[in-house]
């Protein structure tokens, strides 16, 4: 199974008010495992870019003046999507943008019941709890120290992590011990809170000759066993 894991950067919150798009980044999951198949791409946003918006990501105008305009990446970008799911972190926000301006340039926009929201995945499962990427994150384990500034691919990233967690990938508690010797004097298994066990090493599944020989002393040393009365019972019929 084929899902693309997306985020966008963008000018601002409302493509109706002119805000564009000016980094988009996606990831292949195939059975929900990262591929290492990437798509990533800086955008002129032939505007303006307010300091609200780059306090958040960091790009500037500087930096993307001499990149692509969206409708000349869009042909690459939708290969890469070609029918998969769209895995998407508020999944309302960055539809909207990439449907805006597909639809700019005379195409037709992406159905949004394409869009797998996890934001709605955590809610539903957290009802009440913080939903953003960063709390999941903290939610999980998972390492977000790096992200000092939103990044469309980084964001992917860690979003594939925090999707993988929500589906239940990942079980607290039930990691198998990395290292065997980590599970021979610890927890059972490898399994936190177990009983320790000390090893023991296996005994060979035949008896041996010394074995034997006390089974059939002990067996001589019985007064009356029943089964030799059974047997004696036979002898006589």
């Amino acid at each position: 199974m084929r899902e693309v894991v997306l985020d966008t950067e963008t000018t601002g919150f409302n493509p109706d008010e002119g805000h564009r798009v000016v980094e988009i980044g996606a990831l292949e999951l195939v059975n929900h495992m990262p591929t290492g198949q990437t798509f990533h791409v800086y955008l002129n946003p032939e505007r303006d870019m307010p300091e609200d918006a780059a306090r958040v990501h960091g790009l500037t105008l500087d930096f993307l003046a001499d990149k692509p305009l969206f409708h000349e990446v869009a042909e690459e970008m939708l290969a890469f999507f070609g029918d998969a799911p769209l895995v998407i972190h508020n999944a309302a926000f960055d539809m909207k943008f990439l449907n805006a301006e597909l639809t700019r340039m005379g195409r037709d926009p992406l159905p949004f019941d394409r869009a797998i929201d996890t934001v709605q995945m955590a809610r539903k499962k957290y009802p009440g709890a913080p939903a953003s990427l960063d709390a999941l994150c903290r939610r999980f384990g998972i390492e977000n120290a790096h992200r000092t500034l939103h990044g469309a691919l980084l964001d992917s990233e860690l979003l594939a992590e925090v999707y993988l967690e929500l589906i239940g990938g990942r079980e607290p508690g039930l990691r198998l011990a990395a290292d065997p010797a980590d599970a021979g004097g610890g927890a059972v298994g490898g399994l936190s809170g177990g009983i320790p066990r000390p090893y023991r090493e296996p005994r060979p599944h035949r008896e041996t000759d010394a074995e034997r020989a006390a089974h059939v002393a002990f067996i001589a040393g019985l007064k009356d066993p029943i089964w030799m009365r059974d047997a004696a019972g036979a002898e006589g019929a």
